[in-house]
């Protein structure tokens, strides 16, 4: 969690950079937007994002809405501030990693606990599920207006030293990502170490950690590889991201300025999970030994998860990820998780 007066820097520091050359891009505008996007080395932050921040949708809008974007790591930031941020009003709209602000809200884990989607088609199926739960959570309890949900490709494990197996974790210092991260690599006797994206590459070459936990293609355009030899395939989970507004900011819009962005941003959602649909496969052929189509194959050894593994997978969410983020969520998200999720997935949890 993190401390108030560090929100209160980072506010200011978010601030500065966000207005700074906010006169010129706003002029002739009647809406000006403060948009935080996700990292900014993914294609998902090049292809769709950015472009339909800063090109489309003022093109749409013929001129009247501008838009100050840049992406969360762009601002100096780790990711998990934009939450705060956005709820202080610093940002007008942002995006980030629900799994990130886990801590801060243990209901922002439900649609992407560690083990609970063995596929992005049935990780698509849950969101869709439990989406009017945070939803309404949001406005209730946070201030924020959800405007799209998305994923990023299956988070799996890069690792320096061989791995054969979900046993071998036991004893390992292992990069996670959110709580359910920590409790699946726990539930195997592996150590969770709380790290930044940006300090992961060197963190696995000077043997900090022995494994980190990323999507396929973002560890690759991160260089991962340079300090992990070995990619095991078994997804963990997926990374569900969320762009959310500021209420306030939100409501006080014109109706045909919302109309207009909420028709745009569900075609923008939809394109954002067709990409990672088909980034998977393309990431781990390039940290491995290609095709790459975004340059050389990278040679790290891939390591497929065997028949026991999957079941393993399965124990460790049934018996420690879900519990455990029962206990830190409450009674009411366990109900609201067997009312929506469960129905989908056959999980249910203790609701007590």
């Amino acid at each position: 969690m993190i401390e108030k007066p560090a929100i209160k820097t980072l506010a200011a520091g978010a601030a500065a950079l966000l207005f700074a050359t906010a006169a010129s891009v706003a002029q002739g505008a009647d809406t000006e937007l403060n948009v935080v996007g996700n990292i900014s080395i993914t294609t998902q932050f090049k292809t769709l994002e950015k472009p339909f921040w800063t090109e489309k949708l003022p093109a749409w809008s013929d001129g009247k809405v501008a838009v100050q974007f840049q992406g969360w790591n762009e601002m100096g930031l780790k990711g998990p501030e934009v939450f705060r941020l956005l709820q202080k009003g610093v940002m007008d709209v942002g995006t980030y990693q629900l799994g990130h602000v886990s801590g801060e809200a243990p209901i922002n884990d439900a649609t992407d606990l560690a083990g609970l989607s063995p596929s992005l088609e049935k990780f698509l199926e849950v969101t869709h599920a439990f989406r009017p739960v945070l939803e309404q959570t949001y406005a209730d309890r946070f201030g924020l207006r959800i405007l799209s949900m998305q994923s990023f490709q299956a988070q799996l494990l890069y690792c320096r030293g061989e791995i054969r197996g979900l046993a071998d974790l036991k004893g390992m210092k292992i990069r996670t990502s959110g709580a359910s991260q920590s409790d699946f690599v726990s539930h195997f006797g592996g150590q969770s170490v709380p790290m930044s994206f940006g300090e992961v590459q060197q963190g696995l070459q000077r043997g900090v950690i022995d494994c980190a936990i990323t999507g396929t293609l973002g560890g690759y355009l991160a260089k991962w590889h340079e300090g992990a030899r070995y990619l095991y395939t078994l997804p963990i989970n997926f990374a569900s991201g969320v762009t959310a507004a500021n209420a306030r900011k939100w409501d006080g819009l014109d109706f045909a300025t919302r109309n207009m962005i909420e028709a745009h941003i569900k075609q923008l959602e939809v394109a954002m999970w067709q990409l990672n649909g088909q980034e998977g496969e393309v990431g781990i052929a390039c940290n491995t030994t290609g095709p790459c189509p975004l340059g050389e194959a990278a040679g790290m050894t891939r390591v497929d998860p065997s028949a026991e593994d999957l079941e393993q997978r399965r124990q460790a969410m049934l018996q420690t990820v879900l519990p455990r983020w029962a206990e830190r969520c409450g009674s009411d998200c366990a109900k609201a998780f067997n009312d929506t999720i469960g129905k989908v997935t056959g999980l249910s949890v203790s609701t007590n």
